[in-house]
């Protein structure tokens, strides 16, 4: 992770949310791969419920706890896990959203996307951001391991979603929305 004011300067949270679909109609949200908090907190303050935000860094659980605190948000719940060895530890269809931003990149995606469609009620949505694959872009992981949007759609399709709605969310990342195969929200 670069450092934190450098990441920030890559989003606009709110702008990103917004146009993923993330509103004051979604209940419980979880968040693989909180980092800084980033999201995690313009996402807490507009959501009615809970955002159960995960990450295996204990320097990320802190700062983001410690963010929430900061912004008085009583709704966010960082939890310290390896989540790709032990999934999210949430019950099964137990959110309305679940974003996976940056982080499809890793060895085997099926995994988080598999859990991410276990834990998301049927016509729940998943957000998935990442970077452009674009050898321009100035961060980001390695062109030989940053998936394409049509990987994302493709994975995510065989985890049991449908519907991809693309967004680019210029200048440096693409995001898709998905919905849970069962009745739509």
């Amino acid at each position: 992770m670069p450092e934190k004011d450098i990441w920030k300067g890559f989003f606009n949270p709110e702008e990103v949310i917004t146009r993923l679909g993330i509103s004051n109609k979604i209940n419980n949200l979880a968040e693989f791969g909180c980092g800084y908090g980033t999201f995690t907190i313009p996402v807490a303050k507009i959501i009615k419920g809970l955002i159960y935000a995960l990450d295996i860094e204990p320097e990320m659980v802190r700062i983001t706890s410690e963010e929430a605190k900061k912004h008085n948000l009583n709704n966010v719940k960082v939890i310290l896990r390896d989540f790709v060895a032990q999934g999210s530890g949430l019950l099964k269809e137990s959110v309305d959203y679940v974003m996976l931003f940056n982080i499809l990149h890793l060895e085997d995606p099926d995994i988080l996307l598999s859990e991410a469609e276990r834990i998301l009620k049927k016509g729940g949505n998943l957000g998935i951001i990442h970077w452009n694959h674009d050898p321009a872009t100035p961060r980001g992981p390695s062109m030989n391991i940053r998936p394409k949007p049509e990987d994302c759609i493709k994975w995510a399709e065989t985890a049991g979603f449908s519907d991809p709605v693309q967004h680019d969310l210029k200048p440096y990342h693409y995001g898709i929305v998905f919905t849970k195969k069962g009745d739509r929200k």
